[in-house]
């Protein structure tokens, strides 16, 4: 039996600020490369402040997936999302996936699928009603991924460029 490399999932803590950002380098990355028109290259998605404050935030938690030496094999970063007294949904609370990421040298593990685990049975703890998230569609290894794991579409996000 295949041993896990994942010793824990929890919380993200200012302890993994610097491979989080790593990590968040690594998805950047592959953006630019399929959308090279609206992502730059070696820029950061948050800024240090930026990505402690949202540790700290309880509508916007994060979680990473680590080994036994505490390294960062992954991440998901989620946010609450909550309708109320909205003119034509429901009062429903939804946990939309922002962001989630695998080291690219450890995919394939399972690791991803964990993480995704963990922030579905999270969402189901606190009430939510759906679990959401986008993935673009110059990635069809994130769609599969996705598909495989049980998302399907819920809504088609288009665009038209003008000048490209």
């Amino acid at each position: 039996m295949e041993q896990s490399l994942i010793s824990d999932i929890r919380r993200a803590g200012f302890q993994d600020a610097e491979d989080i950002n790593r990590l968040l380098g690594q998805v950047l990355n592959v953006h630019h490369a399929g959308r090279p028109d609206i992502f730059k290259p070696n820029a950061k998605k948050y800024t240090d402040e930026e990505l402690l404050a949202l540790m700290t935030d309880n509508h916007r938690p994060i979680f990473v997936a680590t080994d036994h030496e505490n390294r960062v094999l992954g991440y998901v970063f989620c946010v609450v999302i909550q309708h109320e007294n909205h003119n034509i949904l429901k009062d429903i609370k939804t946990l939309y996936i922002d962001d989630l990421c695998v080291d690219e040298s450890l995919r394939g593990q399972h690791i991803g699928k964990a993480l995704l685990h963990h922030a579905l049975s999270y969402a189901k703890d606190i009430g939510c009603h759906n679990v959401t998230l986008n993935v673009w569609s110059c990635n069809p290894s994130a769609i599969k991924f996705y598909e495989t794991c049980g998302f399907k579409p819920q809504k088609i996000y288009m665009e038209m460029p003008i000048n490209p």
